[in-house]
């Protein structure tokens, strides 16, 4: 099991490293191999050589190091403190491992389907499983619909070698991903690829378009969907300023330029909105 100690611990990490781990995902379908590359102080996770699904600078394992993985803690803004938050997808830990170490009050829920990622978690420094953390073998739309009303935060970044899954994308999925939500929870999702209308559109009929923002990240081909059951947040300072007073110090300036920029966008929805019912 991924996180025990020991010989045989040390033996699976070993070969994960050397070959590759894929074998099947939880619903039977083939996996292709979770393998670890390092270059130049980099340690990237690959499905397929030359492709990278995650990437940790050895020597800052617990920095954000892609942009639209700030972006989607963005999500802070609309539930600075929340208690539980679910994670689907783990990769290389990029979040979990922020999260973990940022947010003392909250409780972890993390989803995999891929047995050789969950072998390379200790190759990107993620903790052990704890009372604050628990890494789940699954399938991410089984995890999420066997969990209603759980999560106050809820992040979606479940990706395999050729995008995002099919089970990830379907209607059913993001009803439950709604459903999965505390009153007044959030949910942010990465969304990759050439054509990402019909997600935006999946999660509008889930949500209600007033309920869901999408952001580009300007220097990639990513944007990210937020998506939420209560108010949204105004963005004002008094906004920004509560998600900065739970948040520790180096927390603080890792965010910081990415809240103002989504409290910028979510003031300018506000303000368009003030137009239009004017």
């Amino acid at each position: 099991m991924a996180g025990k100690g020991g010989a045989s611990g040390w033996l699976s990490s070993w070969f994960a490293r050397l070959r590759g781990t894929g074998g099947v995902d939880p619903t039977g379908l083939p996996l292709p191999p979770a393998r670890l590359h390092r270059h130049d102080g980099y340690v990237s996770l690959q499905f397929r050589r030359g492709q990278t699904q995650s990437r940790m600078r050895g020597a800052e394992p617990d920095r954000l190091l892609i942009d639209y993985t700030r972006t989607m803690l963005a999500a802070l803004l609309w539930q600075p403190c929340p208690a539980r938050i679910g994670i689907v997808g783990l990769g290389g830990g990029s979040q979990v491992k922020f999260l973990h170490r940022h947010l003392a009050q909250a409780r972890l829920e993390v989803v995999e389907n891929h047995p050789g990622v969950i072998a390379l978690r200790r190759e990107f420094g993620i903790p052990d499983d704890d009372a604050r953390l628990e890494v789940v073998l699954d399938d991410g739309a089984r995890f999420v619909a066997a969990r209603p009303g759980r999560y106050d935060l809820l992040l979606v970044d479940g990706y395999d070698a050729s995008g995002i899954p099919a089970a990830l994308s379907t209607p059913g999925f993001h009803a439950a991903c709604r459903d999965a939500l505390a009153p007044g929870g959030v949910m942010a999702s990465n969304l990759h690829g050439d054509d990402p209308a019909p997600r935006i559109e999946r999660l509008r009929e889930a949500f209600g378009a007033e309920h869901v923002l999408v952001v580009e990240e300007e220097k990639m081909s990513n944007r990210v969907a937020f998506a939420w059951t209560g108010a949204a947040p105004d963005g004002r300072d008094a906004c920004v300023a509560a998600v900065h007073a739970a948040l520790p110090a180096p927390a603080r300036r890792e965010l910081a330029g990415v809240l103002e920029r989504i409290a910028r966008v979510l003031r300018a929805r506000d303000a368009g909105s003030s137009a239009c019912a004017s």
